[in-house]
């Protein structure tokens, strides 16, 4: 039994025949989208173009919010922001993985330790305070009352 596969919703696998026919446009659509830089499509070796499903996805959104009466201008903008927040979204899940693989081969690597001002330091896992030979000399605010040896409580 063969495996089921996800499809990667950004390999371009689609001609424009059959792009035009999942979005329900015409090709000639198509040709002027791209042209427009609105929905961009890969490019063969021989220059015929591929469109992925989130192209497709494009074409779809592009035909609503023009017949919803938004303009190409504002249409353009508009996919411009969601492919920066796609790729953002991508970044992130990248750092968030990173995180949690440093997190997961080192865990309880931040130790704390008391500077020799009496900052805060954080040290490495397994790394050794170098000991400190200075000597911290305690002077209290106020004046402690002398030691009297006269105990006549009476």
């Amino acid at each position: 039994m063969a495996e089921e596969r996800d499809i990667d919703a950004d390999a371009p696998i689609f001609a424009i025949a059959v792009a035009a026919e999942l979005s329900g446009m015409h090709p000639q659509t198509l040709r002027q989208y791209d042209r427009l830089g609105l929905v961009v499509p890969a490019r063969t070796q021989g220059g015929s173009r591929r469109y992925s499903l989130r192209h497709v996805e494009q074409l779809r959104e592009v035909a609503r919010m023009s017949s919803d009466g938004i303009g190409l201008p504002a249409i353009t903008r508009i996919l411009e922001l969601e492919a920066r927040v796609h790729e953002l979204h991508g970044r992130v899940r990248d750092l968030e993985d990173r995180v949690r693989a440093e997190l997961e081969k080192r865990p309880g690597a931040r130790v704390f330790a008391a500077g020799s001002t009496g900052s805060v330091v954080t040290l490495r896992h397994g790394t050794r305070v170098r000991r400190a030979t200075e000597v911290v000399v305690w002077r209290p605010r106020t004046p402690l009352e002398p030691p009297t040896g006269d105990n006549t409580a009476g």
